[in-house]
């Protein structure tokens, strides 16, 4: 860091010989001035990198999602509490093993959450658990368009 060169001196004020030594001490100012500054850097972005679910509830005015090359896969709650993946009725027990033998065949990570309005939103977390559980983690819950929003229109 900064090492520099002190020049010795004998006593009774009368040089005799320069002799050259190197300074032992290590200056630490330019470290703590990088460790504050990392320091701040890191309490700045750390709150920046958790991860929420964004959560759409039916009726919204929300623009839909732009479409892939693959149909993403479905997951639909009807309004008598059955679940089915796409067009297929899916019993409770078996929807976990179901669904990762088919997202062990897709290229396609994203999975849609369609829920009918009158289902409780507890039946409709214990499914998102479930998708979890399989390894799904990129769920998208979907709408209707055209319901009201927060600004009053």
């Amino acid at each position: 860091m900064g090492a520099g060169v002190q020049q010795a001196e004998r006593a009774g004020g009368r040089r005799r010989r320069r002799r050259n030594r190197p300074m032992s001490e290590i200056n630490v100012t330019p470290f703590v001035d990088v460790m504050l500054v990392l320091l701040i850097i890191f309490m700045v972005a750390a709150p920046l990198t958790t991860v929420g679910v964004p959560v759409e509830l039916p009726k919204t005015a929300a623009t839909s999602l732009p479409s892939e090359q693959e149909e993403p896969l479905a997951v639909t709650l009807t309004a008598e509490g059955g679940i089915q993946i796409q067009t297929t009725d899916v019993s409770d027990d078996e929807i976990i093993p179901r669904l990762r033998g088919i997202m062990a065949e897709r290229s396609s990570d994203r999975v849609f959450l369609r829920a009918d309005g009158a289902i409780p939103y507890a039946r409709v977390v214990q499914v998102m658990g479930a998708l979890n559980a399989a390894g799904i983690t990129n769920i998208g819950l979907v709408t209707d368009t055209g319901g009201p929003t927060l600004d009053g229109g």
